[in-house]
């Protein structure tokens, strides 16, 4: 009773310490978002102050829409990180799988090589990258970003993904093999159901750096048509002048579809986060 006690304390103080995390996290997020709806000169004068009937202003929304094809930003930005996600977490979850339940020669190696791309930044090579997606014809082409934000999420994919999957019963896999499962049948409908939590947080952790990267677009993508709503606002800023009303506008739109990841992940984010750390 005594360690039962103990361990849903040790539950709770867990929990309520990724809260308050969070809740600080998303302070920049709310600033953000008020400052969008109010004028310029309110901006400045009170900036942690909500919109007032004086200082409401909605001429940064009406600017980003009328100027700019913030919609087409939008859409391949959402194309982008779709899937590259989909790769990270289809291709990670494999590899994951494949270190973890089997040993052969050279596995500690390809775990080691694999945890390389954590340590070493990808920007790095980034005129390496160039030069291969300039050969390969894809300069300016939503695909070069999937292939390098794919190959930028991998690592720590498989590093979390594989930790997890160490912990799936072994018995439950032998009992699907003893049925006839196939190795396929047993990851897809036996393994992955069960680190589901791990692979929600990979999800996040992958698309919020996705979302938000200015380098590669500006660098492998920076024609009209291809630009991603990052690039995009940075129509807006200017050498002297910059229009924050439209700025913030664009920030807060951009910043709904990771509130809704968020939203729809929240439980199994968590559930990832905290899992190991109590008992």
């Amino acid at each position: 009773m005594a360690q039962a006690r103990i361990s849903a304390g040790q539950s709770i103080a867990a929990h309520a310490v990724l809260i308050t995390y969070t809740l600080i996290a998303l302070f920049p997020v709310f600033v953000i978002l008020i400052n969008s709806f109010k004028s310029r000169k309110a901006i400045f004068a009170e900036p942690l102050a909500l919109p007032t009937r004086d200082t409401f202003d909605l001429i940064g929304y009406t600017t980003v829409l009328k100027q700019g094809d913030f919609f087409g930003y939008f859409q391949n930005s959402m194309i982008v990180t779709v899937a590259s996600l989909f790769f990270v977490l289809i291709f990670g979850a494999m590899a994951a799988f494949a270190l973890s339940e089997y040993r052969f020669r050279g596995n500690l190696l390809t775990g080691l090589y694999l945890a390389l791309g954590i340590m070493i930044p990808i920007r790095l090579g980034t005129v390496a990258i160039l030069e291969l997606m300039v050969a390969s014809g894809l300069v300016n082409t939503l695909m070069a970003l999937i292939l390098v934000y794919t190959a930028q999420g991998l690592p720590l994919a498989v590093f979390i993904l594989s930790e997890f999957m160490k912990q799936v019963s072994d018995d439950l896999k032998n009992a699907g093999r003893v049925d006839g499962l196939s190795e396929y049948t047993i990851f897809f409908r036996l393994v992955l159901p069960l680190v589901r939590p791990a692979m929600a947080t990979v999800a996040v952790f992958t698309m919020i750096p996705i979302w938000n990267d200015l380098w590669f677009p500006l660098i492998l993508a920076p024609a009209e048509s291809v630009k991603t709503i990052t690039l995009g606002s940075q129509v807006f800023i200017g050498q002297f002048v910059t229009n924050w009303n439209a700025v913030l506008a664009a920030l807060s739109l951009a910043i709904l579809p990771v509130l809704v990841l968020y939203l729809i992940f929240s439980r199994q984010l968590i559930r990832g986060i905290t899992a190991g750390a109590v008992k």
